[in-house]
């Protein structure tokens, strides 16, 4: 946080402040945290961007009615993406198309001819065949693998040797979604589509998703209602409303409160004000839950500062500023202001989680 913030004119009092509480600091050994769940995404090779592009396309599930259309999308391999919107404006339509489970009306579409697209839905953990064990099912995703590493593989996603035995009907909702989850990026995916992963994730799961795809080099496509889930995994926000697709050029606090935002009639009778309830005071598990959202919240500022590099190396390269690259330079340009503005809100979510922990260990 010094190192970030000390020349920054607005937190240098911060960082000063946290400069001489580290000097007072006595080192100690610390205390053994709690054992957290993980998740282990296989890391996919890298391809040359973009790895999706659709140009002035239309799509649906009757030719002739489209659900959406005038849709000018690219999506490159480092992009995390959330998709923005009321239940019914086509969300886990544009999932279908991006995941080739729907085929484009008009418009043209280019993928990178070695692209691989895991996709979960959460009407996929239904689809699970409930008399088959989770080892099982990795037999038939995996015929001819050592039987060790497929356990080694579950064991990954939370799924220990006593779940990897047991019938898929008796297990519990998270499971289901954690062997899902898993089948879903066996291949190593250049492209991960997650319709509303959280559902059946309990907190311990939800977080350790986060980190998994903040380690994670595919691309991200998120459909979730979990503002969480959005806020610490996502860069860029499209906007599906009225039948296309467009960036959602606010932030998700913006978002929310439109979607809060709803004309009430003013009380003729207004209740009296209760006083707010004093907060408790933090337990070992809120500061250890506290701490881990700092660790995520850190790690995804790292990994958005590596992209940005990444972009203005690009877009340090004169090749770019040919007269013939004029449109890729203009794609490049609007990238690395949506993945500065992304940092920006990067660096606010982790510095409200320090504040938070700063609160709770006082």
């Amino acid at each position: 946080f010094i190192d970030r913030f000390k020349a920054k004119a607005s937190k240098a009092k911060q960082a000063q402040s946290r400069m001489k509480a580290i000097e007072k600091m006595v080192t100690i050994t610390p205390p053994e945290e709690a054992a957290r769940k993980v998740f282990t995404f296989p890391q996919p090779d890298e391809l040359s961007p973009p790895i999706i592009s659709i140009e002035g396309g239309s799509t649906g599930y009757t030719e002739g009615q489209p659900v959406l259309s005038r849709l000018n999308l690219r999506i490159d391999q480092d992009d995390r993406i959330a998709l923005l919107g009321k239940n019914g404006q086509g969300k886990s339509t544009l999932s279908k198309l991006l995941s080739n489970r729907l085929v484009l009306f008009e418009g043209k579409a280019i993928n990178s001819s070695k692209l691989r697209i895991g996709f979960f839905a959460q009407h996929q953990v239904d689809e699970l065949i409930v008399h088959e064990t989770p080892l099982q099912h990795m037999i038939s995703a995996r015929p001819g693998v050592m039987q060790s590493k497929l356990r080694a593989q579950l064991a990954g996603f939370g799924l220990g040797p006593d779940q990897a035995d047991t019938e898929v009907g008796r297990l519990s909702g998270g499971q289901k979604a954690r062997l899902s989850l898993l089948l879903a990026t066996l291949d190593a995916p250049h492209l991960l589509i997650l319709d509303e992963p959280t559902n059946h994730l309990d907190i311990e799961s939800r977080e350790a998703l986060v980190e998994a795809l903040t380690r994670y080099s595919g691309a991200v496509i998120l459909v979730s209602h979990d503002m969480h889930l959005l806020s610490m995994v996502a860069d860029r926000l499209w906007l599906v409303s009225n039948g296309t697709v467009k960036p959602y050029e606010d932030d998700l606090e913006a978002y929310r409160k439109m979607l809060l935002t709803v004309e009430k009639p003013v009380s003729k009778n207004p209740k009296p004000v209760k006083e707010a309830p004093k907060p408790k005071r933090a337990n070992r598990e809120d500061i250890l839950a506290l701490r881990a959202e700092v660790r995520t919240a850190e790690a995804r500022v790292t990994k958005i500062n590596d992209m940005r590099d990444k972009l203005a190396k690009k877009l340090a390269d004169p090749a770019l500023y040919e007269k013939d690259k004029v449109g890729e330079l203009e794609v490049w340009n609007k990238k690395y202001a949506e993945v500065m503005a992304a940092l920006e809100r990067a660096e606010a979510i982790w510095m409200g989680a320090l504040e938070k922990l700063e609160t709770a260990s006082a």
